[in-house]
């Protein structure tokens, strides 16, 4: 038996390559990861041709620390890995012409709840706009309730921090780049201030934004567009 750990793109069905195809029409047991993201398409069953196992993830397998987890269990068992990679929102993000060296770190804002309204995005987004990069800023998703966080919520949250800081690192005239279905075949991007993205109406999800750090004059180029 082999579990093969499938990346399958960020748009819908039709993203995922040949070689994971073939591979997903001949496992046994196919599962879909959804706690991390969301797929775009149906599913319908089929007949096993083998004893594989297929895991699919939207976007790339290795986006997730999680997936590093399940590989490392499966091969301290004895169960031979294979990977299948696909793209994934930390280099589709490319296509807003930022350049893909000059990000820092990831950072992820998230729902508040009673008691917890972590600050750590507000702090990522400092100390990669003190060095000169930008920041991804992934978006909170409670796929058990449905929820999906939108840009202006995420903007709003970082206000709220800033409000409570007041350490300058982001105000109504920050430059940001909003991101909703990278990879897909509607996806939305639109770059401007924080003010007019605030009441801007990104559409269905996911979305994503980033905080620019220093534009070459090639990066603001292409920002133009958007």
């Amino acid at each position: 038996m082999t579990i093969y750990l499938i990346g399958l793109g960020l748009g819908n069905e039709k993203d995922i390559t040949v070689k994971a195809l073939e591979t997903v029409r001949k496992a046994k047991f196919v599962y879909l990861e959804t706690y991390t993201s969301k797929l775009n398409c149906s599913i319908e069953e089929q007949k096993a041709k083998t004893n594989d196992v297929a895991f699919l993830v939207v976007g790339d397998v290795f986006s997730a620390t999680t997936h590093h987890d399940l590989r490392l269990r499966a091969i301290k068992a004895g169960i031979k890995v294979e990977i299948i990679n696909n793209v994934s929102i930390m280099t589709a993000v490319g296509i807003t012409g930022l350049d893909l060296y000059k990000f820092g770190r990831t950072t992820t804002i998230v729902f508040p709840e009673p008691n917890f309204f972590p600050e750590t995005p507000y702090d990522a987004i400092k100390m990669n706009l003190v060095n000169g990069l930008h920041t991804l800023c992934l978006l909170d998703i409670k796929r058990d309730r449905e929820m999906y966080m939108d840009i202006n919520e995420a903007l709003h949250l970082l206000l709220a921090i800033e409000e409570k800081r007041k350490e300058k690192v982001i105000n109504e005239d920050t430059k940001v780049v909003g991101c909703a279905r990278l990879g897909s075949e509607n996806q939305l991007i639109k770059y401007g201030t924080v003010k007019e993205l605030l009441t801007f109406n990104f559409g269905e999800p996911l979305h994503a934004m980033i905080i620019p750090g220093k534009l070459h004059f090639m990066e603001e180029e292409v920002l133009e567009m958007y």
